[in-house]
């Protein structure tokens, strides 16, 4: 866990009550930016990773195995269950599963960190790595919920940071993209196809939320393979 991290989680989640909070009611079953999810999954499985990443606090702190999901058909019918709910009463779950993952954080002592947890892509990580998973989430989904948030409004660190994520997922898989991508003054792979733009609009597309327009390339841009 850097320095950064519990400050980037924290505001983090106060962007998401803010675009939280500009949603009415009537809105929440409304199309979001993912394919084939609403508002209302998207809110949903935001409330639901909270939770699911508190099992992991507490197997950090107790040692007992506690996983995420107990499997991906789990995740899949909570994620279901809990769009289904009235807007007012998935709008309390939000935020409440957003105080039990404050609270477990909390609740972690020092030496507990350093534990090896499994996340839900089957990588053993040290519970540190817990609020920069969250972090992601909150961020990414923000901007899902299509409730006038973009990439340019997140921080560029942050950005930054989640643009490094996609890059480590992708070498954990060893589907790195033939590509070396620059925005400002920062830089990421080292393929032999240079693409460049707008740090929003590189972030948005390694994200799989853009087809990169707005990119400049020297060829054709790739099929990138899924983040997550």
């Amino acid at each position: 866990m850097t320095p950064e991290t519990l400050p980037w989680w924290e505001d983090g989640e106060r962007h998401l009550a803010t675009a939280l909070g500009r949603l009415v009611d009537e809105e929440f079953d409304r199309p979001s930016l993912l394919p084939g999810w609403n508002r209302t999954h998207v809110l949903a499985h935001v409330a639901r990773n909270a939770d699911a990443l508190v099992n992991l606090l507490n197997w950090a702190r107790t040692g007992v195995e506690t996983p995420m999901y107990r499997d991906r058909a789990e995740r899949d019918a909570g994620i279901e269950e809990w769009a289904a709910l009235p807007a007012a009463e998935l709008r309390a779950q939000v935020l409440a599963s957003t105080g039990r993952l404050a609270e477990a954080v909390r609740a972690t002592p020092e030496e507990a960190w350093s534990t090896p947890v499994r996340t839900m892509q089957n990588r053993t990580v040290p519970a540190s790595e817990v609020p920069w998973m969250r972090c992601r989430e909150i961020w990414v989904h923000t901007v899902d919920l299509d409730a006038g948030v973009g990439f340019e409004d997140i921080p560029a660190d942050v950005q930054a940071a989640l643009i490094d994520d996609v890059f480590r997922m992708w070498d954990h898989r060893d589907v790195v993209p033939d590509v070396v991508i620059f925005a400002g003054d920062r830089e990421w792979g080292t393929g032999s196809l240079a693409v460049s733009g707008p740090l929003p609009v590189v972030t948005a597309w390694v994200t799989g939320r853009g087809a990169g327009e707005g990119l400049e390339a020297d060829g054709p841009l790739p099929t990138l393979e899924p983040w997550l």
